[in-house]
């Protein structure tokens, strides 16, 4: 991943995508969705996600020992976005404790891109062609397509409606936490130093809350990370893998259209599902994948 030291805000205002950036961007969302297969396959998801981001130190240590350490006007940025992330988190078990995944995830995958867009030329100084606006439009809808193709109906429907309401209130802070970044590791002058330095405090806030509210079944607690921890570690290289990408990708492109196109994530967590699980796949995850397809084929001519 090359620098990107002293890169302007409002450089990528245009929305075009090579290929190699594309190319990337796709084998991240790859890896997003895997390690979210991941938190899926196991009995205690707060908890694996607690772990798997408890463990970034392991990874984030030796990368900072041999990129160094990011540069100075980036810090404010990891700071801010590790108190973003917290909020990330603790949204994100309300939205699973009020509704299930194929509701909630795709709201808050699908509707993060479109928030992004709408702010980029306020808040990063970036606006997007007419063709890479249809992009993200059409990306999102297919996300949102795909994603609720299996969308349950747990519980009552009030738990509905507020599931609803705190999945796309999480949307908003996925894009909060993306203009952050987008311009911290701009700022940062490597994009390997600003996600490893992400990484090495991002985490461990959140597994310290989960630790807390498990203060009465710590020893329980214990057994299963002991089980879990050669799983979560894989879960960790992946989400720092598909982050990095992610942010490296933001200082070669708009970040609203990477933003748009990390969302294939849902995509390859249908696939996923359809080949390991053995789930259906169906007219409506047909057409999602179609939408979505185009969408991305509208972001590279953007």
């Amino acid at each position: 991943m090359a620098e990107a030291a002293g890169l302007p805000l409002g450089g990528l205002s245009s929305g075009a995508l090579s290929g190699g950036v594309l190319a990337a961007v796709l084998c991240g969302a790859a890896l997003h969705a895997s390690w979210n297969a991941l938190i899926k396959s196991g009995t205690d998801k707060s908890l694996d996600t607690a772990l798997i981001h408890a463990l970034g130190p392991l990874i984030a240590v030796p990368l900072l020992l041999g990129v160094g350490w990011p540069a100075a006007a980036a810090w404010p940025y990891i700071a801010l976005s590790t108190l973003i992330h917290i909020g990330y988190y603790l949204a994100l078990a309300s939205a699973y404790r009020h509704g299930d995944l194929g509701l909630t995830y795709p709201l808050m995958r699908g509707g993060a891109p479109l928030l992004v867009a709408l702010g980029g030329p306020l808040w990063i100084g970036e606006s997007l062609s007419v063709v890479a606006w249809a992009g993200v439009l059409t990306v999102s809808t297919g996300v949102v397509l795909l994603g609720l193709a299996r969308a349950g109906h747990m519980g009552s429907e009030a738990q509905r409606r507020k599931a609803v309401r705190v999945a796309l209130c999480n949307a908003a802070i996925i894009a909060a936490y993306t203009f952050v970044d987008g311009r911290g590791v701009r700022a940062s002058g490597n994009a390997v130093a600003y996600v490893a330095a992400l990484f090495l405090f991002d985490g461990l806030p959140y597994f310290a809350l989960v630790m807390w509210q498990r203060r009465d079944r710590l020893a329980e607690a214990r057994r299963y990370m002991a089980a879990r921890w050669p799983v979560a570690a894989l879960g960790t290289a992946a989400s720092l893998g598909s982050y990095g990408i992610a942010l490296w990708a933001m200082t070669r492109a708009p970040v609203a259209v990477v933003a748009a196109v990390r969302e294939t994530s849902v995509l390859f967590a249908a696939l996923i599902g359809t080949w390991w699980l053995r789930e259906p796949f169906g007219w409506q995850r047909a057409a999602g994948t179609v939408i979505i397809v185009g969408g991305v084929m509208a972001l590279r001519l953007g």
